[in-house]
Order: structure tokens, then C-alpha cells, then sequence
């Protein structure tokens, strides 16, 4: 009998492995994609293999403080480590999913004694079992691969985090040393003020400038004083914020000041098709809908019946000194089916909220494809026009300078009134400050277009480091 029931066994089993899973089998929809960047224009494109760091893209700023905390983001930064434990959360539930192809084996054992009529007869039983649910129409490997495609997605939200929180700690360094400039450049100023005021005491020591001056020279001074006083809040503040950053307390990080701006680095942009493979956040859209593909597979396999296979085998009886033997054996095949006939259309209405959210996966993978795009030629565009401003700023500085120095020249030969010297000191200080500002806003132009181009990070590991089928 039991020979008969493995004939029986072995077609069931094939036909098993053989069966195909239901559902839609996932296809990359398309996407829009430009054949090349608008912003590109008078943008120098470095080559494949040129100096443009790829996964330590933040050396290209040569500041040596940048490139001490960046590592530590990705291990010490909070918001990287919740992420990583969701990654980490994720494969689990793929090796969860993935034992439901697999018989469950059980082992069950009891044993006793029942008194009656001054007879006592002891009794035991051993037995063995074992179920399995056959995935003939592949349900179960259809969650093993929404579980799967989410495990990625989950590892490509884990890189996209990190190249955030690595990209807000670049943009709060440059705003550190864009405020240790702006530090450095109101103590010059403080001190080309008191040189005008010990320039305007002479004069009015002399007689050749009314008192009025002195005072007009005395409050340009404590202006700029209380400016220089101010800026050391801001820089208080971004230095608090890297300490954050990099997962430790703002009291134990101290940033020294550094009189050397950050460089602009060589970016490599890339034609626009690779930014597809090289941004992170598409790369989990488009793991999100291949979940949701499998997702409506698992729907659509609960229409079908449901097979379990059982078995059993093992020793019962008494007395217990005798269970093992052979007439105190027992065993059990059996099979079941179970198929719903009717629920009232649930089933078909979660077949179709499987399908909506797909779609809407869909329309969000097109649409960060779309921001991605929108990101990177915003970036391009305002390194383009920023670059020009600079110049054209640059030669507005020298020129505020020299306006400067001449008026000083000329209050001292009496031939000008002090107005104009603090008119030309106030306009020098302004320049110099809207110089800083775009050198700024290049720099964190560059941090912008370096995340949004995927910072050299590649969807090609999330084949290589996801769970095995």
C-alpha cells in the first residue's frame, strides 16, 4: 500500500515542478528618458575615467574635514541605522517567505499510566509528521518574490538615505567654512574701519573734518563689529549640525576654523540614460513595482484550490516497555483540498487593488524618474549661470576696492566728504559678501548635482547582495 501511494507520490511531484506561477511576470515599464542634458551647454563633461571621485565623490572638495566625517555617516549616522535595520528586516522576510516551499516535519511523543481495578497499564506513543502545501499554482513563489523585490527596494532606500545624510553633511561643511570666510572677511573689514577712524581722529584733530565724521567713522566700526559677533552663531549652529550627523553630541566634535574654501570639484555627468542605473531612489521605485507585480500573482493564485499533503508515522501503544514493537506501529497518508466558492467578490476586488497599486508604483517610478531628470538640470543650469555671475562679481569687488581707496585719498586731501567713504567701504563690504554667497551656492550646487546624478552609486549591487532565490 505504501509503495502504491509513492507511485502516486512521484507524477504529483513533477507536476508540482513543473507548474508555472500565475500571474503577470514582470517587465521594466518604460520611462522618459533624453537623449541629452539641456542645462549641458558650456558644461565640461569629464571622462568616464577622469579624476571625478564615484563612491568618495566628497574628496573632490579637498577639504580634509569632509573626508574624515563622510565614513562615519554610514555607520554612525541614526538615520542610516534605522534603515539599515529595515534592509536587515526585509531578508529575513524573504527567508520567512521562502520556507513556505518547504514541508514542515513535526515530532510528537507522549507517555502515561491509567490505575483501574487494582491494574495499572502504562502507555506511550512516538510518532512523526510531516504536511506540505505544494505551490502548484506558485503563491508562495510569487510572495518569495515580492518579498524579495522589497528587500531591494528596502537596500536601495538604505543607499539612498545614506547619500542624503552624507550630502547634508557636505552642504553643513561648506556652510562652515563659508562662515569662517565670512568670519574672516568681517574682522579685515573691522580692521580697515578702525584704520578710517584713526584717519578721520587726525583730521578732525587737525580741523580740516568736522566731529561729525568722527562719529559717522565710530558707528561704521561698531556695525561691523556686531556683524562680525553675529556671524559666530551661524557657524555655532552648522557645527552642531555635523556633530549630529555623524551620530555624536555637539559639545564632543570641534570643527577649528579653516581660512581654505572647499574646491569645486570635476563632476562627471554622464549621458542621460545611466542615471537611470545611478540613482537610488529610482532604483527602489522600480524594485517597488516589481513587489507589487508579484503581489497581484498572490492574488490571483488564491482562486485557485489549495492541496496539502500530510504523513505520519510512529508507535502507540501498551505497555510502554513494549511501544517499539512492530505491532505497536502506526502510520497515516492522507491529502486535502480546499477552494473557496464564493466570498462575495473579495477575491476579485483584491485582485484589483493589487492591480491599482501597481499602477500607482507605476506612475511614482515615472515621476521620480522625471524629478531626477528635473534635479540634475537644475544643478547644471545654476553652475553654468552661477560661474558667470562669479566672474562678473569678481571684477565688481576690485572695483569696490579701488572706489575705497580713493575716497580715502581724497577726504584726506579735503576734497571729498566722509559720506562718500562710507558709502564706497559700505558698498566694498557688500560685494565682497555677495562674492561669498555665490561661492556658496556653487559649492552647494555641486553637492546637489553630485546626489542627484546618484553619487556614483549603482542599482548593479542590489543583484549581487540580494537574498538567494
Amino acid at each position: 500500500m505504501i509503495r502504491t501511494r509513492y507511485r502516486l507520490a512521484a507524477p504529483l511531484a513533477l507536476f508540482v515542478l513543473a507548474g508555472c506561477a500565475v500571474g503577470p511576470s514582470y517587465h521594466r515599464p518604460s520611462a522618459p528618458v533624453p537623449t541629452r542634458y539641456k542645462g549641458f551647454p558650456g558644461w565640461t563633461q569629464a571622462r568616464p575615467a577622469a579624476a571625478g571621485p564615484k563612491g568618495t565623490w566628497w574628496t573632490g572638495f579637498h577639504d580634509p574635514l569632509l573626508d574624515r566625517f563622510e565614513p562615519q555617516v554610514a555607520v554612525s549616522n541614526e538615520t542610516v541605522r534605522a534603515d539599515y535595520y529595515a534592509w536587515r528586516q526585509s531578508r529575513a522576510f524573504v527567508a520567512e517567505a521562502r520556507g513556505g516551499l518547504f514541508p514542515s516535519i513535526g515530532l510528537t511523543g507522549s507517555a502515561g499510566e491509567n490505575h483501574a481495578q487494582r491494574l495499572t497499564v502504562s502507555s506511550g506513543s512516538l510518532q512523526g509528521g510531516a504536511s506540505w502545501v505544494p505551490d502548484i499554482w506558485g503563491q508562495i513563489r510569487r510572495n518569495v518574490e515580492e518579498r524579495r523585490a522589497s528587500a531591494q527596494e528596502s537596500e536601495a532606500t538604505l543607499a539612498n538615505a545614506t547619500l542624503s545624510e552624507q550630502a547634508a553633511l557636505a552642504t553643513d561643511m561648506i556652510d562652515l567654512r563659508i562662515a569662517d570666510a565670512d568670519i574672516g572677511l568681517l574682522q579685515k573689514t573691522v580692521r580697515a574701519y578702525r584704520a578710517s577712524l584713526r584717519i578721520v581722529r587726525n583730521q578732525v584733530a587737525a580741523g580740516t573734518a568736522a566731529p561729525s565724521d568722527l562719529l559717522t567713522a565710530r558707528t561704521e566700526l561698531e556695525g561691523a563689529r556686531a556683524s562680525l559677533i553675529n556671524a559666530g552663531v551661524a557657524r555655532a549652529e552648522y557645527a552642531h549640525a555635523v556633530a549630529v550627523l555623524v551620530g555624536r553630541l555637539p559639545e564632543t566634535v570641534r570643527i577649528p576654523p579653516r581660512k581654505m574654501l572647499p574646491r569645486l570639484p570635476a563632476i562627471p555627468v554622464g549621458v542621460p540614460s545611466t542615471l537611470l542605473e545611478r540613482r537610488p531612489d529610482i532604483a527602489a521605485a522600480e524594485r517597488a513595482m516589481a513587489a507589487a507585480n508579484a503581489a497581484i500573482g498572490v492574488q490571483i493564485a488564491a482562486f485557485y484550490p489549495t492541496i496539502t499533503l500530510s504523513a505520519s508515522g510512529g508507535f502507540s501503544g501498551a505497555p510502554l516497555n513494549t511501544l517499539f514493537a512492530v505491532a505497536n506501529q502506526v502510520w497515516s497518508l492522507g491529502t486535502d483540498a480546499a477552494l473557496n466558492l464564493f466570498e462575495g467578490g473579495a477575491r476579485r476586488a483584491a485582485v484589483g487593488a493589487a492591480w491599482d497599486a501597481y499602477r500607482a508604483d507605476v506612475a511614482n517610478y515615472r515621476g521620480t524618474v522625471l524629478a531626477a531628470f528635473q534635479q540634475v538640470e537644475n544643478n547644471l543650469s545654476s553652475l553654468r549661470i552661477l560661474a558667470q555671475e562669479a566672474a562678473v562679481e569678481d571684477q565688481a569687488v576690485h572695483d569696490a576696492r579701488r572706489a575705497v581707496q580713493i575716497a580715502l585719498n581724497e577726504y584726506q586731501a579735503g576734497t571729498q566728504d566722509y559720506t562718500t567713504v562710507v558709502s564706497a567701504q559700505v558698498t566694498l563690504l557688500a560685494d565682497q559678501q555677495t562674492a561669498l554667497n555665490i561661492r556658496q551656492q556653487r559649492l552647494l550646487a555641486a553637492v546637489d548635482l553630485i546626489q542627484a546624478l546618484g553619487g556614483g552609486w549603482s542599482n548593479a549591487g542590489l543583484a549581487k547582495n540580494a537574498p538567494p532565490e
